[in-house]
């Protein structure tokens, strides 16, 4: 038996054949889970996002004829918000209909190679690997390699791939990484690789552990202006948590009166502000003013939802 073999065989016992995305040819369909599952777990994305995001566009003609606002806003609570901007400029890009390859769906907006090559495989069987987070673990203990190097891993990625099962043999991998071969407690007596891995005697070896660093706190000030039960929101324009709304932020400056704190993590940071509320006027051009109906239409960061909880 060969290890691509064993492979097969386990996933036609233990792999996850129900989940919806698997279940499908549509290439829209397939593609949207390999969007929003970047950074975020499949129960997450199962039991909240995917169906009322596909509920609300059906088709990816329905997000490219859809105003970017509507999609930042059933995306809303998903967060990496980069991933909804994507998708909506890449199904502008093709016009709704993905390309049935590759080397064309990587031209599109956000859809690095890993990813091109799943739908690429998933939607219409090209013989290509995969090289998501679970694979690279799989992939350094299989071969038994402490360096991270992505660009020798696609190398290693091909030479253990089986390239006359595609779909199958990504899948499975996708789910030996998720259930079996795990970061901190690996069941390694339970893999279909057992018999061929090179780092099985010291799987958390490979690879070598990042370095941990501490997340930098930002320590901010969030006013909130109020004036005749509207509040006034601006639409941000810089990168991060572009085109979402929020309230009025500042570093230093306080006024108005106290009504609470809240905390945020964020990928690459933590956000510590204290919350204000004032009733003095307030002129400045980037901002509107919204009722609480009306901002419940808006698209709002976490950080500002909190907000509007202690309101």
């Amino acid at each position: 038996m060969t290890p691509q073999i064993s492979l097969l065989y386990w996933y036609t016992q233990h792999g996850r054949h129900d989940l919806p995305w698997r279940t499908t040819n549509d290439p829209y369909h397939i593609y949207l889970s390999e969007i929003m599952l970047q950074q975020t777990q499949v129960k997450t994305v199962l039991e909240r996002f995917y169906f009322p995001f596909l509920e609300r566009f059906p088709t990816l003609a329905d997000v490219a004829t859809s105003e970017l606002d509507d999609v930042l806003k059933k995306w809303e609570g998903l967060g990496y918000y980069t991933r909804a901007r994507n998708l909506h400029n890449a199904a502008r890009q093709c016009n709704g209909v993905l390309p049935d390859n590759a080397h064309d769906l990587i031209q599109l907006s956000g859809i690095g190679r890993s990813t091109a090559h799943a739908i690429a495989a998933f939607a219409y069987r090209e013989a290509l690997p995969i090289l998501d987070a679970n694979v690279k673990r799989i992939l350094h203990r299989y071969f038994a390699l402490s360096e991270r190097n992505d660009k020798k891993l696609w190398d290693y990625a091909y030479k253990l791939f089986d390239p006359s099962h595609p779909y199958e043999y990504n899948q499975a991998m996708m789910d030996v990484g998720s259930l079996i071969c795990l970061p901190k407690k690996p069941l390694c007596e339970q893999c279909p690789f057992e018999q061929w891995c090179e780092g099985k005697v010291k799987p958390l070896s490979y690879p070598e552990a990042k370095k941990k660093t501490l997340k930098p706190i930002r320590k901010r000030s969030i006013i909130v202006h109020q004036r005749n039960k509207k509040y006034a929101l601006k639409q941000r324009n810089e990168k991060f948590l572009h085109r979402l709304w929020g309230f009025y932020e500042t570093e230093a400056v306080t006024y108005g009166e106290y009504i609470g704190h809240i905390t945020q993590h964020y990928s690459h940071f933590t956000l510590e502000a204290d919350v204000y509320i004032t009733r003095e006027t307030f002129e400045n051009e980037l901002f509107e003013w919204f009722d609480v109906e009306e901002i419940a239409q808006l698209s709002l960061s976490r950080a500002d939802h909190k907000v509007i909880e202690l309101l």
